[in-house]
C-alpha cells in the first residue's frame, strides 16, 4: 500500500533572538558585498545564533493509520505539524501528502468576535478548507456537538471561553479530510467535553482517515493510536508500537529522581515555597529504581514564610504513564479532626510506601502543599520526580508462583489467603495443599 504521507529528511532551523547588527545604508551594504561573496564561494557560513527545531526527520504513514507524536516540550512536535500544514517552510528536506489535509492546530483561530455563532461556523469552516455545501451538511451536527444552540445568533464575543473553545473544536472536528493533523487540542472545555472530544477523535480514526496526533496525554495516545513517533531535541528517536514508544518517552521523562530549587525559582506563593522533592530508599538515598519488595519514600521539603491561620497538608499524587492517578496521600490525613499548624520555618514530610504494594512500572509524582480553606494548592508541581518498580528476581512474572505472564493492574500486594477443602473425590489425583 502506497504511503499517504512521506517525510524525507525534514528539518527546520530557527534564528534565536533578533539581529544585533544596526541597519546599514545602501553604500555600506554594497561595500560589504565582495567580502560576503568570497565567503560564500569558500563555503563559509555566516555566524548566526540558530538552533534546529527539527532535524533530518524521515517517516512514512499508511492510509488509515492513527499515529501519535510525543516528546518533551520543545522536542519539535508542533514544528513538525506546522511544516506539514505549510504554516512555515522547511529549511531542509521535504514531504509528500496525498489527499485533502485538515488541521486542528489552534482551535480558536479564524473566529471573528463581532460575528454570531452561526456566521463564525461558516467563516471558520471556510478558513479551514470546508466547502459551503459541506458546512451546510454538517451544520446541525456542529451545533449539537458544541452545545450552543440557544446562543447560535449571539456574537461570540459574549461567549464564555468554554463555549468559544467547544464551537471551534466542533467546526474543526467535522472536516471531511483524508489526513487530519491534530496538535494538543483535545483538552478544550470542561472534563465532560474533553471526553466528548476524545470520543469524536475515536470516531474519526475508526472512519478510516489518517491522523497525526500530538499530545502529552499518554492515556489518549494509548487509546487512539496504533503507532507512535517520539521526538527528542528535534530528532526522531522512535518509530514503532505505541507501548514501546510510550516507554521511550517515559525514559526521557523519568531521569529526575530529585528536584531542588534555589531562592530565585522556588515554586509556591507568599505563604509556602517548595525547596526539594525526591524519591528515596529507607536509608534516605535518592534513587529511581526499586525492587518490588522494597519500601519507597516520597519526600518533600518546604518553607512556611509566615504562620498561617489554618493547617497545611503536604500531599503527593502518584500517576501512571497513561495519566491515570494511582493514589493521592496527605500528610496528617486526620487534620480535619486534629489539625496540625505549621509555624514559620522549614519542614520535611515523608510518605512511606511499603514493599509488595505497587506493581511493576513507572510512576510520576506531583508534589503539593494544600489546605482545606483553599481549593487551589499553595504549591502544585507536576512531575516533580519519578521512579520505577520492577521484579529483579523474575522480571515480568509473579515472584514465587507458577504464573509467568505480565501482571495486570497497578497494585500487586502480597495478601493473606485461607484455603480449605470442602469436598474431594477419593479417586481424584493428588492435589496441592497449603500449609
Amino acid at each position: 500500500m502506497a504511503a499517504i504521507l512521506k517525510s524525507i529528511d525534514l528539518g527546520k532551523e530557527y534564528r534565536l533572538g533578533g539581529s544585533t547588527e544596526p541597519y546599514q545604508t545602501l553604500r555600506e551594504s554594497l561595500k560589504g558585498l565582495p567580502g560576503a561573496t568570497v565567503s560564500r564561494l569558500r563555503g563559509q557560513k555566516p555566524n548566526r545564533n540558530t538552533f534546529w527545531a527539527l532535524k533530518d526527520v524521515s517517516f512514512e504513514v499508511e492510509p488509515g493509520e492513527v499515529v501519535g507524536v510525543i516528546g518533551r516540550n520543545g522536542a519539535g512536535k508542533s514544528t513538525l505539524l506546522k511544516l506539514l500544514t505549510r504554516v512555515t517552510e522547511p529549511t531542509t528536506g521535504g514531504f509528500d501528502l496525498y489527499g485533502r489535509v485538515g488541521s486542528l492546530l489552534e482551535v480558536t483561530a479564524g473566529f471573528h468576535p463581532e460575528l454570531t455563532g452561526r456566521e463564525n461556523i461558516y467563516l471558520n469552516g471556510t478558513i479551514l478548507g470546508m466547502r459551503h455545501a459541506e458546512i451546510r451538511r454538517h451544520f446541525d451536527e456542529i451545533v449539537e456537538f458544541a452545545g450552543i444552540k440557544r446562543h447560535l445568533e449571539t456574537p461570540v464575543k459574549r461567549y464564555s471561553s468554554g463555549m468559544y473553545s467547544r464551537l471551534a473544536f466542533s467546526v474543526a472536528a467535522h472536516l471531511e479530510a483524508e489526513i487530519l493533523l491534530v496538535d494538543e487540542v483535545l483538552a478544550v472545555g470542561d472534563a465532560a467535553f474533553q471526553q466528548k472530544c476524545v470520543g469524536k477523535m475515536g470516531d474519526v480514526a475508526r472512519g478510516g482517515r489518517t491522523v497525526l496526533l500530538v499530545s502529552h496525554n499518554m492515556n489518549v495516545i494509548n487509546k487512539l493510536c496504533n503507532r507512535v513517533l517520539v521526538l527528542s531535541e528535534g530528532e526522531l528517536v522512535h518509530d514503532g508500537s505505541v507501548q514501546s514508544g510510550i516507554d521511550t518517552y517515559l525514559c526521557q521523562e523519568s531521569e529526575n529522581v530529585e528536584t531542588t530549587w534555589g531562592e530565585d525559582d522556588t515554586p509556591g506563593d507568599d505563604l509556602v515555597r517548595l525547596t526539594r522533592a525526591c524519591v528515596s530508599d529507607v536509608g534516605d538515598t535518592p534513587r529511581g529504581v526499586f525492587d518490588i519488595q522494597e519500601a519507597i519514600q516520597l519526600e518533600v521539603e518546604f518553607t512556611v514564610q509566615s504562620t498561617p491561620e489554618y493547617p497545611l497538608a503536604p500531599n503527593f499524587r502518584v500517576f501512571e504513564p497513561t495519566g491515570s492517578c494511582v493514589f493521592m496521600s496527605f500528610d496528617h490525613p486526620n487534620h480535619y479532626e486534629q489539625p496540625v499548624y505549621h509555624r514559620a520555618g522549614r519542614y520535611r514530610s515523608v510518605c512511606h510506601i511499603p514493599g509488595n504494594l505497587l506493581a511493576e512500572g513507572t510512576y510520576y509524582v506531583t508534589a503539593c502543599v494544600s489546605t482545606r480553606e483553599r481549593r487551589i494548592p499553595h504549591v502544585f508541581v507536576e512531575n516533580a520526580f519519578s521512579f520505577r518498580v520492577h521484579d529483579t528476581m523474575q522480571t515480568g512474572s509473579a515472584r514465587g508462583t507458577i504464573y509467568t505472564g505480565p501482571f495486570p493492574g497497578t497494585f500487586r500486594p502480597v495478601l493473606d489467603w485461607d484455603h480449605e477443602v470442602l469436598q474431594q473425590s477419593e479417586n481424584s489425583p493428588a492435589c496441592l495443599t497449603h500449609s
